[in-house]
């Protein structure tokens, strides 16, 4: 009877899904499909063609609002059983899509129980790092933790240049990398340009130490638009990952606005393959 189901169980796993284009694993990040449950956001990476994932925290965890929401969120993390997280990496397992990172924003409001149980999930999705929109001072705690776990951390930068404890300067990424050999870098490549760097740069001299890459387009006044139409050079970018075969994910971060995701992240993902023709 075990053996006979088997091929029928095999039979609802989707083919890997190959989005690699000219060497270079092009992917998304799920926030860009931040206005759809989970199951759903899979089946949007599977209507676009693209088979890997930097998962947001937000479609794991539950949202909720309003007063007590935060220590329902913790209560949440510190006891959700541990299976409940394999079970998720089976979903896309399934879809045959790749999730190749969890995005977890270590904040300094995190206890230490919370961080321990942060990286105990991501082991459990099987991912080969966390990312993290996080600050100096939380990175300081989330270190020893890095260590522990052996588990690469990459940090995410914004473009905030008034508040030191922010990840935005490249200096601030230097700070955290030698706080713990783990932890490397999440570079946004949008961001980066309306901080007022130049990310190719920045890539040649630190590829080795960049877990992934957010592609968006932004100027530097700070506005998101659709690729093209900004200031950031994502061809550029691009032909500098393929050129040198460095395996970097870049992955698409879906934020300017549109009517609807799945057809923006399609046109996303063209105007890169058009990149690295």
């Amino acid at each position: 009877m075990t053996a006979a189901a088997l091929p029928l169980a095999a039979a609802h796993t989707a083919p890997k899904i190959d989005s690699k284009i000219a060497g270079v694993q092009i992917g998304a990040q799920s926030y860009s499909f931040r206005d759809r449950p989970m199951d759903k956001a899979i089946e949007a990476f599977q209507a676009c063609g693209l088979g890997e994932c930097e998962m947001w925290q937000g479609h794991v965890e539950p949202q909720g609002q309003g007063a007590g929401a935060r220590e329902e969120l913790r209560k949440w993390r510190l006891t959700t059983p541990l299976e409940h997280f394999a079970k998720v990496r089976k979903q896309w397992d399934d879809a045959g899509i790749m999730l190749y990172a969890y995005n977890l924003s270590f904040s300094d409001d995190f206890s230490d129980d919370e961080i321990d149980r942060g990286f105990q999930m991501a082991k459990l999705m099987g991912v080969k790092a966390i990312t993290a929109s996080s600050t100096l001072s939380a990175a300081k705690r989330v270190a020893p933790f890095a260590d522990k776990h052996k588990m690469i951390v990459a940090m995410h930068g914004h473009d905030n240049l008034t508040d030191p404890n922010q990840f935005a300067k490249p200096e601030s990424f230097a700070a955290a990398m030698q706080m713990s050999k783990y932890f490397w870098i999440n570079l946004d490549i949008g961001h980066f340009v309306s901080a007022g760097y130049d990310p190719v740069a920045y890539i040649q001299e630190h590829h080795d130490h960049i877990a992934t890459l957010h592609i968006k387009d932004r100027n530097k006044a700070h506005a998101n638009l659709p690729f093209g139409q900004g200031e950031t050079p994502i061809k550029e970018v691009l032909q500098v990952l393929k050129k040198n075969k460095w395996p970097i994910p870049a992955n698409i971060e879906y934020e300017y606005r549109g009517d609807d995701s799945v057809a923006e992240v399609k046109k996303c993902y063209q105007y890169m393959k058009e990149a690295l023709a």
